[in-house]
Order: C-alpha cells, then sequence, then structure tokens
C-alpha cells in the first residue's frame, strides 16, 4: 500500500528500472516557469522554486533588481516607466 503523503496529485510518479523490477518514485512536481503580467512572456532571472524552497534564498536571488524586477520582463517595464515619465 502506497503511503499517505504519496497518494496526493501534487507528486509527480516516476518509474526507475533497477535490475530486479521497475520502481515508482515519487517527487514534487516543480513549479511553472514565471511570466510577465502585461505580454505573458517568460521571466528570465527568476529560479523555479517552490515556496517553500525560495524562502531560504536571499532577496537578490530570487528577482532581478530593478523596478517591477519578477512582474515585468525588461521590455515591459521600459514602456511602462516611459508612459509614467510621460504623464507627469
Amino acid at each position: 500500500m502506497v503511503a499517505g503523503k504519496h497518494k496526493s496529485r501534487s507528486m509527480r510518479r516516476i518509474f526507475t528500472r533497477t535490475i530486479s523490477k521497475t520502481k515508482k518514485v515519487y517527487k514534487r512536481k516543480t513549479p511553472k516557469i514565471a511570466h510577465c503580467a502585461e505580454c505573458k512572456k517568460k521571466l528570465k532571472g527568476i529560479p523555479r522554486l517552490t515556496a517553500n524552497k525560495a524562502k531560504n534564498l536571499a532577496k537578490t536571488k530570487k528577482r532581478p533588481q530593478r523596478p517591477f524586477g519578477g512582474v515585468l520582463c525588461s521590455k515591459c517595464m521600459r514602456i511602462k516607466i516611459k508612459k509614467e515619465n510621460l504623464e507627469d
């Protein structure tokens, strides 16, 4: 019987071949890649970590150090800053 913690679908089931038989190994799924809030392009500089693992990282390792870092891609960030400066 499978242990209760492995019954959840948040665990990936991986079949590994050993010498005698095929075993089922359970691993935690990796989170999806972060996307830009405007253009939905993949963000660079953001690791694919669960919240539990990311909490131990330094703030500078979690996201780029620029305005809107970790939310907008660099292209959309430039456009947004230019629009804000024109409005003032």
